[in-house]
Protein backbone atom coordinates (compact mmCIF):
# COMPACT_ATOMS: atom_id res chain seq x y z
CA UNK A 1 0.00 0.00 0.00
CA UNK A 2 1.76 3.41 -1.17
CA UNK A 3 1.92 5.90 1.77
CA UNK A 4 -0.50 8.14 0.64
CA UNK A 5 -3.89 5.96 0.44
CA UNK A 6 -2.32 4.64 4.08
CA UNK A 7 -2.73 7.91 5.30
CA UNK A 8 -5.78 8.34 3.65
CA UNK A 9 -6.88 5.51 5.89
CA UNK A 10 -5.87 6.44 8.91
CA UNK A 11 -7.91 9.63 8.99
CA UNK A 12 -11.23 8.15 8.04
CA UNK A 13 -14.00 9.67 9.77
CA UNK A 14 -11.29 12.81 10.74
CA UNK A 15 -14.08 14.95 12.05
CA UNK A 16 -16.28 12.87 14.06
CA UNK A 17 -13.48 11.46 15.92
CA UNK A 18 -12.24 14.97 16.77
CA UNK A 19 -15.73 16.07 18.10
CA UNK A 20 -15.80 12.73 19.86
CA UNK A 21 -12.41 13.15 21.64
CA UNK A 22 -13.14 16.81 22.24
CA UNK A 23 -15.96 16.28 24.28
CA UNK A 24 -13.82 13.80 26.04
CA UNK A 25 -11.60 16.28 27.39
CA UNK A 26 -14.41 18.50 27.85
CA UNK A 27 -15.41 15.95 30.64
CA UNK A 28 -11.91 15.43 31.79
CA UNK A 29 -11.23 18.81 32.28
CA UNK A 30 -14.20 19.42 34.08
CA UNK A 31 -14.16 16.23 36.32
CA UNK A 32 -10.44 14.97 36.26
CA UNK A 33 -8.89 11.49 37.02
CA UNK A 34 -9.98 9.37 39.89
CA UNK A 35 -14.25 8.63 39.29
CA UNK A 36 -15.44 5.25 38.42
CA UNK A 37 -16.02 4.67 34.34
CA UNK A 38 -19.89 4.70 34.94
CA UNK A 39 -19.37 8.45 35.90
CA UNK A 40 -17.82 9.21 32.85
CA UNK A 41 -19.94 7.62 30.63
CA UNK A 42 -22.83 9.54 32.17
CA UNK A 43 -21.49 12.70 32.00
CA UNK A 44 -19.57 11.84 28.36
CA UNK A 45 -23.55 11.62 27.46
CA UNK A 46 -24.43 15.01 28.72
CA UNK A 47 -21.71 16.69 26.08
CA UNK A 48 -22.35 14.11 23.57
CA UNK A 49 -26.13 15.65 23.58
CA UNK A 50 -25.15 18.88 24.64
CA UNK A 51 -22.82 18.82 21.38
CA UNK A 52 -25.42 17.05 19.41
CA UNK A 53 -23.38 13.81 18.82
CA UNK A 54 -25.46 11.22 17.66
CA UNK A 55 -24.85 8.01 20.14
CA UNK A 56 -26.27 4.98 21.62
CA UNK A 57 -24.95 4.05 24.50
CA UNK A 58 -24.46 0.62 25.48
CA UNK A 59 -24.71 -0.40 22.13
CA UNK A 60 -25.39 -4.18 21.82
CA UNK A 61 -22.77 -5.50 19.17
CA UNK A 62 -23.37 -9.21 17.80
CA UNK A 63 -21.13 -11.91 16.97
CA UNK A 64 -21.74 -13.91 14.11
CA UNK A 65 -19.37 -17.35 12.93
CA UNK A 66 -20.02 -19.27 10.56
CA UNK A 67 -22.79 -17.47 9.45
CA UNK A 68 -24.98 -17.77 13.08
CA UNK A 69 -25.33 -15.23 15.25
CA UNK A 70 -23.80 -16.13 18.82
CA UNK A 71 -25.70 -15.92 21.92
CA UNK A 72 -22.82 -14.12 23.51
CA UNK A 73 -22.82 -10.37 23.28
CA UNK A 74 -20.38 -6.91 23.73
CA UNK A 75 -21.40 -3.86 24.92
CA UNK A 76 -19.68 -0.76 23.51
CA UNK A 77 -20.07 1.97 25.99
CA UNK A 78 -20.95 3.99 22.54
CA UNK A 79 -21.50 4.26 19.55
CA UNK A 80 -21.40 7.37 17.76
CA UNK A 81 -22.67 8.75 14.10
CA UNK A 82 -23.15 4.73 13.18
CA UNK A 83 -19.75 4.13 12.66
CA UNK A 84 -17.42 4.81 15.48
CA UNK A 85 -17.52 2.70 18.90
CA UNK A 86 -16.13 4.57 21.73
CA UNK A 87 -15.05 2.24 24.79
CA UNK A 88 -14.12 3.98 28.16
CA UNK A 89 -11.82 3.28 30.98
CA UNK A 90 -10.82 4.68 34.16
CA UNK A 91 -7.46 3.50 34.74
CA UNK A 92 -4.33 4.29 35.08
CA UNK A 93 -3.20 3.50 31.44
CA UNK A 94 -4.35 1.73 28.86
CA UNK A 95 -3.00 -1.39 28.14
CA UNK A 96 -2.48 -4.43 25.55
CA UNK A 97 -6.34 -5.70 26.61
CA UNK A 98 -8.32 -3.12 26.38
CA UNK A 99 -7.01 -2.52 22.97
CA UNK A 100 -7.45 -6.17 21.98
CA UNK A 101 -11.06 -5.62 23.65
CA UNK A 102 -12.06 -2.97 21.46
CA UNK A 103 -10.21 -4.18 18.13
CA UNK A 104 -12.53 -7.73 18.90
CA UNK A 105 -15.55 -5.19 19.19
CA UNK A 106 -14.42 -3.68 15.52
CA UNK A 107 -13.96 -7.48 14.33
CA UNK A 108 -17.57 -8.48 15.48
CA UNK A 109 -19.15 -5.67 14.34
CA UNK A 110 -17.42 -5.20 10.77
CA UNK A 111 -16.40 -1.66 11.71
CA UNK A 112 -13.76 0.45 11.11
CA UNK A 113 -12.79 2.94 13.41
CA UNK A 114 -13.27 2.71 17.45
CA UNK A 115 -11.98 5.36 20.01
CA UNK A 116 -10.60 3.76 23.16
CA UNK A 117 -10.87 6.81 25.81
CA UNK A 118 -9.46 6.85 29.39
CA UNK A 119 -10.15 8.87 31.87
CA UNK A 120 -7.94 7.27 34.75
CA UNK A 121 -4.63 9.17 33.85
CA UNK A 122 -3.38 13.21 34.77
CA UNK A 123 -4.08 14.13 31.15
CA UNK A 124 -7.30 12.48 29.37
CA UNK A 125 -5.82 9.12 27.62
CA UNK A 126 -7.25 8.32 23.79
CA UNK A 127 -6.63 6.03 21.22
CA UNK A 128 -8.05 5.66 17.35
CA UNK A 129 -7.88 2.00 16.63
CA UNK A 130 -8.55 1.36 13.07
CA UNK A 131 -9.49 -2.13 11.76
CA UNK A 132 -7.14 -3.17 8.45
CA UNK A 133 -6.70 -6.17 6.47
CA UNK A 134 -3.83 -6.85 9.00
CA UNK A 135 -5.52 -6.85 11.72
CA UNK A 136 -8.81 -8.54 10.41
Amino acid sequence: MDLLKKYQKEFIYKEETYKIIGCAMAVHNELGPGFLEAVYQEALAIVFDEEKVPYEKEKELLISFRGKVLKKRYLADFYCFNKIIVELKASKRIDNNDFAQILNYLKATNQEIGLLINFGSEKLEYKRVIRTKDNK
